[in-house]
């Protein structure tokens, strides 16, 4: 019960972000738990612990398999119909249950005392039961941005000049975990995480679209984006486009034929060995890069059917208000 609470707490907010990662994790945990089960008989002194492991990861696998299928749920409602998905999902999980059954009663006599059998069919089935979840997770093809779409879909934009579609993004985005070196994006931070003194304040104010700050930490490697108060979602894709522009700056070999090609190759070059005195300077020409490109990698995304007025970039609650309150417009 504290697992599932603990983990809840911890992960939730995640969980409509990367809703087919979570899926897939949610099926070899539980594909796990149960090899536990089968294995504490041979551990009796490790019995009570084994079973406990495995009782702790099911819990997890109940918040996770449960949040991500009422996610997936939701994006297959494609005609706000949620229940009646819901009911025919419903049905097929029980058609599935009472397929298993039939065949659990002719495998049981079969395997009752002969371990290594029940080992290997074990293995077999299992081996099934992850690529198929893989490949149907695989196969769900969704419109709205998260971190990982969008990343694939900016990078393509500023190597081919076109954004792609759902289509062609979605069979590329990373189910399991990556061994790339990418930047970790604390999107609606707080203040503290981006200055530490007005000046810095100043410095992170200077060229910005009024929609977000954005500081950037080389040694912790790390960029945090403050939001503004009543920050609509399109601000948000923006502020997080900014950030993976850094990403790619700092960890990605971009080509010259990329857009603004010249200019991401000059960026790249001092950023990667500008001091840190003189990242403020190199963020304010990168805020004027996007805010040069975004418009048209704006309108190409909504050309290619991807979703804009709601996202997934998970960001945080925080938002600030940095704009005095007497300032007249003249």
């Amino acid at each position: 019960m504290l697992g599932r609470i603990l983990f809840a707490w911890m992960k939730g907010s995640k969980l409509d972000c990367d809703a087919k990662q979570w899926r897939l994790f949610a099926d070899g945990l539980n594909d796990l738990a149960i090899f536990m089960e089968i294995l504490a008989p041979a551990f009796p002194a490790c019995f009570t612990l084994i079973v406990c492991i495995s009782g702790f990861f099911k819990c997890i696998v109940g918040v996770a398999g449960g949040a991500t299928r009422a996610a997936l749920t939701m994006h297959q409602a494609r005609r706000d119909n949620m229940a009646d998905v819901s009911a025919k999902d419903g049905s097929q999980e029980t058609l599935v249950n009472l397929a298993g059954l039939l065949v659990s009663l002719l495998l049981i006599p079969l395997v009752a005392d002969r371990l290594q059998l029940t080992y290997a069919l074990y293995s077999l089935f299992t081996a099934l039961h992850l690529y198929a979840n893989y490949r149907a997770v695989r196969a769900v093809c969704m419109e709205t941005l998260n971190r990982a779409r969008l990343r694939l879909a900016l990078h393509h934009f500023l190597c081919q000049g076109w954004v792609p579609t759902p289509t062609h993004v979605n069979p590329q985005e990373p189910l399991l975990p990556e061994f790339q070196r990418h930047l970790g994006i604390i999107l609606g931070a707080p203040l503290h995480m981006l200055v530490s003194s007005v000046a810095e304040f100043q410095q992170a104010c200077k060229g910005n679209s009024r929609s977000y700050l954005i500081a950037l930490n080389r040694k912790a490697g790390t960029v945090a984006v403050a939001l503004a108060r009543g920050t609509n979602s399109v601000d948000t894709i923006q502020a997080c486009a900014h950030a993976l522009l850094l990403e790619a700056l700092l960890c990605q070999t971009l080509p010259l034929g990329a857009v603004e090609g010249e200019m991401l190759q000059e960026l790249q070059r001092q950023l990667r060995g500008a001091p840190d005195r003189e990242t403020w300077a190199v963020l304010t020409e990168t805020h004027q890069l996007l805010d040069r490109f975004f418009p048209q990698f704006l309108s190409g995304l909504v050309s290619a059917g991807w979703v804009t007025d709601r996202n997934l970039l998970g960001a945080e609650e925080w938002r600030l208000d940095w704009t005095p309150k007497d300032k007249k417009v003249l």
